[in-house]
């Protein structure tokens, strides 16, 4: 499966919204950078996916407690109070992206060099076992 332009430009946003908003944090949870981050993240997101698949996926009816958490921590971290706005931030991105971790996890684990760390014993723990793959 090729990816068209915008996809393209869509993961290249939200790799730097991932990376802003780390910054972000080790930077003792800097507003500026943490903003930033949110803000390519939902833009990479839009531009994967499309405005109207992010619309449903984000207001789907099972998904609304961790999107109201999301956008709640993204508007905190906006709103100048960073801690609580990214934890709040974590439980609602938790809420709405953990059903693709094992996805992502089973994807990790058959790349050369992630995938024998992944499969270390002392990681089994953590690392989901059976990983689901869409069809």
């Amino acid at each position: 499966m090729w990816l068209s332009d915008s996809q393209k430009i869509g993961v290249g946003l939200t790799a730097f919204g991932v990376f802003f908003m780390m910054m972000g944090v080790l930077l003792l949870f800097d507003a500026g950078l943490m903003a930033i981050g949110n803000v390519l993240f939902l833009g990479g997101i839009t531009a994967i996916i499309g405005p109207r698949s992010t619309f449903t996926f984000f207001s789907r009816k099972e998904k609304i407690k961790g999107t109201i958490c999301f956008l709640g921590g993204i508007f905190l971290v906006l709103s100048k109070y960073p801690f609580i706005g990214f934890a709040v931030e974590i439980f609602g991105f938790l809420n709405l992206f953990g059903d693709f971790f094992p996805v992502v996890f089973g994807f990790l684990k058959r790349l050369p060099i992630i995938g024998p760390i992944l499969s270390h014993p002392a990681l089994s723990r953590v690392v989901p076992r059976e990983s689901r793959t869409r069809v």
